[in-house]
């Protein structure tokens, strides 16, 4: 690696001149497999662009999570981090990265593993944790996240900064991430808005969550149908609903269960059949919530009084909590095909008999 030598100033990072991105694509015979939805960048100003939405990166910790063929990896190195983490599944990225692994000395670790199961809380040096309340640590997530990945990924991570667990144990570590564009419309709607949805109230309640740039599908090889968002998210010190993750995620997935609909169609899930109206009524009442506003129009504090005196029926009750609508559908099912698959033979036997 070669150091920019400036009087009396702290020389610069910069990598050596290196094989493109696009070299080292054919140079290791590196094509995007669709089952695993991989989509190269290989534009450098618009991987640089997304390395700077992450904020300034000199002498931070970095995590990028799925880099490939290494183009967002280049960016990061040169914006001059103390240490970047790579996790890559597809064995077939690894001797690129190993490259420039060699071309920044003692700055890249890389591990052959998936994202979803890596524990991520001895990723970094202790001595980087802060305190919740504090500003954020100078740990970044950067990702151009596979679309099959993507939403799964949000969600426990998500659910991580509730718990302040994972990446988070660090402190408000912050992410900025791709998205296909429908998704970071989603993470990001507005009450009212046609994207509002259970991913909208999940992320905003937990973080403040910036949709930064579109990146148009033709940036990316192989050119995906849809276009591509970068977006932002820096944890909140409170959260705006103030509940376990699990609780808040039951209540929110049981409003968007439908809709189109009126949502007390959708808070009714949450009860079991016996005493179903009254119940979903109590809690509209002493939520406050109109029962005639659609899922979509609901504010974050709506889903907060509604979190909130869900949380006080289930401590009066601890079997709602374990109820599960689905669950019941199924049983009645089960017991609908039991009855009739009993009385198909007894009808058989009737007509032998005439």
């Amino acid at each position: 690696f070669c150091l920019m030598g400036v009087p009396g100033k702290v020389a610069a990072f910069h990598l050596p001149p290196l094989p493109t991105v696009g070299e080292i694509i054919k140079l290791f015979r590196l094509k995007a497999q669709k089952q695993l939805s991989q989509n190269f960048l290989l534009d450098l100003r618009l991987t640089d662009k997304i390395v700077r939405q992450a904020g300034e990166l000199k002498n931070a910790h970095v995590c990028e999570v799925g880099p490939g063929p290494g183009g967002i990896t280049r960016s990061i190195l040169n914006a001059g981090v103390e240490q970047l983490l790579l996790i890559e599944k597809d064995a077939r990225f690894i001797p690129g990265l190993q490259m420039l692994s060699e071309a920044a000395p003692g700055k890249v670790r890389i591990v052959h593993g998936d994202i979803l199961t890596y524990k991520m809380d001895k990723a970094f040096p202790k001595h980087l944790k802060k305190n919740w309340e504090d500003e954020p640590p100078d740990i970044h997530i950067i990702g151009n996240l596979p679309f099959s990945v993507s939403t799964p990924l949000i969600i426990k991570w998500l659910e991580n900064v509730s718990q302040k667990d994972g990446p988070f144990i660090y402190g408000r570590t912050q992410m900025t991430l791709t998205f296909q564009k429908e998704v970071a419309e989603r993470l990001t709607a507005n009450p009212g808005g046609k994207q509002r949805s259970r991913l909208s109230i999940m992320s905003q309640h937990l973080c403040t969550v910036e949709k930064c740039f579109i990146i148009p599908g033709q940036a990316f090889v192989p050119k995906p149908e849809v276009d591509v968002a970068v977006v932002h998210f820096t944890p909140l010190v409170q959260p705006k609903i103030q509940q376990p993750f699990k609780l808040v995620e039951k209540v929110v997935q049981s409003v968007f269960q439908f809709r189109r609909k009126y949502c007390f169609r959708g808070i009714e899930t949450l009860f079991p059949e016996n005493g179903r109206l009254k119940r979903t009524e109590q809690l509209m009442m002493t939520a406050n919530v109109d029962p005639t506003l659609r899922p979509f129009q609901l504010s974050m504090s709506q889903f907060r009084n509604l979190c909130n005196t869900y949380r006080k029926m289930c401590d009066e009750d601890p079997s709602l909590f374990v109820y599960n609508y689905r669950e019941e559908l199924r049983q009645k099912k089960t017991m609908r095909n039991l009855l009739e698959s009993t009385s198909q033979p007894e009808q058989t036997e009737e007509e032998n008999q005439l």
